[in-house]
């Protein structure tokens, strides 16, 4: 099968460039970038859309095993493809946790039905406890890009140091969660004003600051190979600066919510924005939208976790921490694109050349010879979300009747339309 792209705005994270030009594939891979159509190819008109690598989301939470009536495979393929996301990186922590290879095994098969491509992290310890490690070279062997115990910190520094020295051996990628957990334990907002006013129960951003010390400190020792999940506090940044300098093989993400919402955004208990960690201060959001825009934070995701009603409908203390972005972490992105903060290409480099990279994973990219994993969309197309026509199982958004611009109007995984009218 050939598919020519025309009329189409191509953004290239590599390049750092937006051009117009056109795109050729053919039995799923990238074969040509510009030049005219070739012999028996469909024709595809961008219409002078933007077209780019699909979008690789890095931790999302998917309910198989154990919450199927959150999000199941299916349903989290059909809002990644309707959200541009074309590979899945789904987290271990299910019910029960993936921390054995025939757990990875299962999942595994369960999403290889799913419209997009879906990979998997294993659990860094045993039933994510803490206590004892994973049998990492098994599980690498299974297929596990990374491993992590998600947003649980592995409190016994000595158990960290030697997972991070058996992963130095494997070249196994860590993801680690920094937070300082007695510290952060319950903690349902950012200390300061706003929290005090509200009475809800805080953390300081300063627990960041010293769970990612702690671990880049084991990495210093260790040399194993580091990604911090969430950096959502201006604090944090001089460490990764310091790291990097030093020649650590140290990365670091943060997520769609903590660069486009603040914690004033909980206004009326609003437990659609309780997130783990909470949303921060105005200065600190704008703060990683310049990290991103400088490399200092390399990826950008949408933590997708599905919660049900039940689990938000609650003071807002107790209500379950997390929302949905596969459908809306476009569109969410558009807003730092609109505002001046980020280009496309310092989006897309964030958003899939980076995670894709960091993964050892073939996406991400627009070059002859990568898979044909593409999005088209049009950044400056308004409309009023609606979380009840979202895809996803679970609509906690915290976008819900918020003006977005950004609409996905096809997406191809290895060629194959999974979204749009060609689907």
């Amino acid at each position: 099968m050939i598919l020519h792209f025309q009329n189409a705005r191509l953004v290239d994270p590599e390049a750092q460039a937006v051009e117009p030009s056109t795109l050729t594939i053919r039995d799923g891979r990238i074969e040509a970038v510009g030049g005219d159509a070739p012999e028996g190819a469909e024709l595809v008109d961008c219409g002078d859309r933007c077209l780019a690598p699909g979008i690789v989301d890095w931790g999302v939470k998917i309910g198989e095993p154990g919450e199927r009536h959150k999000e199941s495979f299916r349903s989290a393929g059909l809002a990644a493809a309707a959200g541009g996301v074309t590979t899945i990186v789904a987290r271990p922590d299910t019910q029960p946790p993936i921390d054995a290879p025939e757990s990875l095994e299962f999942a595994t098969r369960r999403a290889a039905d799913a419209l997009v491509n879906i990979r998997h992290m294993a659990a860094l310890t045993k039933a994510r406890e803490g206590r004892e490690m994973v049998e990492m070279s098994f599980l690498q062997d299974a297929g596990a890009v990374a491993f992590t115990d998600g947003v649980r910190v592995v409190s016994d520094t000595r158990l960290l140091s030697r997972c991070m020295t058996y992963a130095r051996g494997l070249g196994a990628l860590i993801v680690g969660h920094p937070q300082e957990p007695g510290l952060s334990r319950g903690a349902a907002a950012t200390s300061g004003k706003f929290a005090s006013l509200y009475g809800l129960p805080a953390v300081s951003p300063m627990a960041e600051v010293m769970g990612l010390d702690r671990d880049l400190s084991l990495v210093a020792m260790t040399g194993a190979r580091y990604h911090a999940d969430q950096i959502t506090v201006a604090a944090s940044l001089p460490a990764l600066r310091r790291a990097r300098q030093a020649g650590l093989d140290v990365t670091a993400g943060t997520s769609i919510h903590h660069l486009t919402l603040n914690e004033l955004d909980v206004g009326g208990y609003r437990t659609f924005f309780r997130f783990t960690p909470p949303l921060r201060s105005e200065d600190d959001r704008q703060a990683m939208v310049e990290a991103v825009a400088d490399g200092t934070i390399d990826v950008i995701a949408s933590f997708h976790t599905p919660q049900d009603e039940e689990s938000k409908r609650l003071p807002f203390a107790e209500a379950a921490p997390g929302a949905v972005g596969l459908q809306t972490l476009l569109p969410a992105a558009m807003r730092l694109y609109h505002a001046g903060g980020l280009s496309l290409p310092q989006l897309w480099r964030a958003l899939a050349l980076n995670p894709a990279r960091r993964l050892g994973l073939e996406a991400g990219r627009l070059v002859p010879g990568a898979p044909a994993d593409l999005v088209l969309f049009d950044p400056d197309a308004p409309f009023v979300l609606d979380r009840f026509a979202l895809l996803s199982k679970s609509k906690n958004t915290p976008f819900d009747g918020a003006r977005m611009q950004g609409r996905v109007l096809g997406t191809w995984v290895a060629g194959r339309p999974v979204y749009g009218d060609a689907a």
